[in-house]
């Protein structure tokens, strides 16, 4: 089974749209949105959701307030200020867990003398199957304020893997999240192939050099290609020089063209809206990509 992972090293350098064109280009696959703080793959592939699940990352602490003796110990030992206290001066003052604050070690169930403290599964979002004009995919939704994103992010790549050796689909289309942290680890790790893809901005040049190095640290393959490249073809070179030079193979450009803006008003992809540059240049650079992974 292949994996192919698209990631940038920053928001709003086209990722997406290089997915759903992709989607579009592949004959048959499932798909993975794993920007799970942020999805949006959903915007230009309208799925129709199969099946909803809540996510439950981790455990909350709520006091139970009739059995609750205002001891105050719990709010004494909280490490992260969770606890608040509501009346104090008066006989009667109440202890309230912040939910955000909270998070979610249990020390203070553990030692409540009183057993006044339940710390059950909290909600963190949700994860939804879905059947698009593509195939199915795999997506999901992270609380505000939530997290364990990269623990959903695992999910979701779990889930599309289930659905591609139930249906005998051998390919794994992943919109990965942006940056190097936990979300963007838990999408490439065990991935088939890594593509990065930038933009030439000095922001992009530098976030590329750390998407480059995470690749490598875990050892994956990974190629590179930037997004509007001709608005400055300066930078673009300089982006490519010093991808080159870290041993990253760089692909077809990207020219910068209004009808990808106009194709996502019309729920569509870029390929999908009619022959322009942008169509044009992800065309090519897919055919690249794939004859990568069919190397691999």
């Amino acid at each position: 089974m292949k994996e192919l992972v698209v990631i940038s090293g920053k928001g709003g350098t086209g990722k997406t749209s290089v997915t759903a064109a992709f989607a579009a280009l592949a004959s048959h696959c499932v798909l993975a949105d794993c920007d799970v703080d942020a999805a949006d793959l959903h915007l230009i592939l309208n799925p129709r959701v199969i099946c909803r699940r809540n996510f439950s990352g981790g455990k909350r602490a709520k006091i139970i307030q009739n059995e609750c003796t205002a001891c105050g110990l719990c709010q004494s030992i909280c490490r992260f200020d969770a606890i608040q206290i509501h009346n104090e001066g008066t006989d009667a003052p109440t202890f309230t867990v912040d939910p955000i604050a909270c998070e979610g070690c249990g020390v203070c169930a553990h030692f409540c003398p009183s057993k006044a403290i339940d710390f059950s599964l909290a909600i963190n979002g949700q994860w939804f199957t879905s059947d698009t004009r593509f195939g199915p995919m795999v997506h999901a939704k992270l609380g505000i304020a939530e997290e364990n994103s990269g623990k959903l992010v695992a999910l979701v790549r779990s889930e599309a893997k289930k659905i591609a050796e139930q249906r005998f689909i051998d390919f794994i289309l992943v919109d990965g999240p942006p940056g190097i942290g936990c979300p963007v680890i838990a999408s490439i790790s065990g991935a088939g192939l890594v593509l990065a893809v930038t933009e030439p901005t000095l922001s992009g040049l530098h976030d590329l050099n750390r998407i480059i190095k995470l690749a490598h640290h875990f050892q994956i393959p990974i190629m590179a290609c930037v997004n509007k490249w001709d608005i400055n073809e300066e930078l673009t070179l300089e982006i490519e020089k010093q991808a080159r030079s870290q041993d990253v193979r760089v692909c077809q450009r990207i020219r910068y063209d209004p009808a990808v803006t106009q194709a996502q008003l019309e729920t569509q992809s870029v390929v999908e809206f009619g022959n322009s540059p942008a169509a044009e240049d992800i065309k090519n650079l897919w055919h690249t990509v794939s004859e990568r992974m069919n190397e691999l």
